[in-house]
């Protein structure tokens, strides 16, 4: 996509993740119940709700793209395969947060073109960060009212690695992976917000060596990216999107030096 046409949609794509922020803290200021869903993740009203207001508005936006949310009926590689581009879309990134009531979740809204995310969207509204970014015109991070600062990665990471971590018990292949780094600080924060982390520079590294899905990474992606990082696989390949017939991710890293070859600590 040409870099105007991004620009155009990026803030509207933004009141966007508002709407469906506000949606959220109405379930969350007023109490919610918890179902499972059939591979036992929990969903609440408010991933519903927040699903519900995206939907709506992206296809007011943008009636000729597609949209692929965790929330709606799966969609056959067959028919993804022919999408040139189209919206992912986590409506509530950290669901589990949300149900622990610690304001660390955000509203993720990506836009995909090809293979590769081009436009990002995280919003976190308890804490009131919004963190944007569109290809070839930067990352941006917003706290509540005030203006949007550029953000970039901290290219070089020296001394002791700053690793973002979920709130979640460590895996093994975590703990092995922290013990071959060497002296390390952990910072734990839920969801997205790992990787804005790095994004920002207050991380140099998150790890994520479990499940995720496409949709927790590609609105993220697009920020690590345009302030200078890189989100890659253990084989230090770029994530990409819409491949196969899953929609579940490698391993990755979302790192701010992108000369270190993080697998060599697997």
């Amino acid at each position: 996509m040409e870099k105007h046409d991004l620009k155009e949609l990026l803030d509207p794509v933004i009141q966007i993740a508002y709407q469906a922020g506000k949606v959220i803290m109405e379930v969350y200021d007023a109490g919610f119940s918890i179902e499972q869903k059939s591979d036992q993740t929990p969903v609440t009203e408010a991933d519903m709700a927040a699903n519900n207001v995206i939907e709506s508005s992206l296809k007011e936006l943008t009636p000729h793209l597609p949209i692929l949310t965790e929330e709606a009926r799966p969609i056959s590689f067959s028919e993804r395969q022919t999408w040139p581009r189209y919206w992912l879309i986590d409506p509530l990134d950290g669901t589990r947060e949300f149900i622990k009531r610690n304001g660390e979740f955000t509203v993720n809204i990506a836009l995909i073109d090809g293979d590769q995310s081009v436009m990002g969207v995280v919003y976190a509204p308890v804490i009131g960060v919004l963190y944007y970014a569109a290809k070839g015109q930067g990352a941006f991070k917003q706290e509540s009212t005030n203006k949007p600062e550029p953000i970039h990665v901290r290219e070089k990471c020296s001394g002791k690695t700053v690793v973002a971590c979920g709130r979640s018990h460590p895996t093994e292949e975590i703990k092995r992976f922290l013990t071959n780094l060497g002296e390390h600080e952990i910072i734990r924060v839920g969801s997205a917000l790992k990787s804005c982390l790095v994004a920002e520079g207050k991380a140099d590294l998150y790890a994520r060596l479990g499940p995720t899905s496409e949709w927790d990474t590609a609105a993220a992606q697009c920020v690590v990216e345009e302030a200078g990082g890189a989100i890659t696989d253990t084989n230090m390949q770029q994530l990409l999107y819409n491949t196969k017939d899953d929609l579940l991710n490698p391993h990755f890293f979302a790192a701010g030096d992108k000369s270190i070859n993080w697998s060599d600590f697997l």
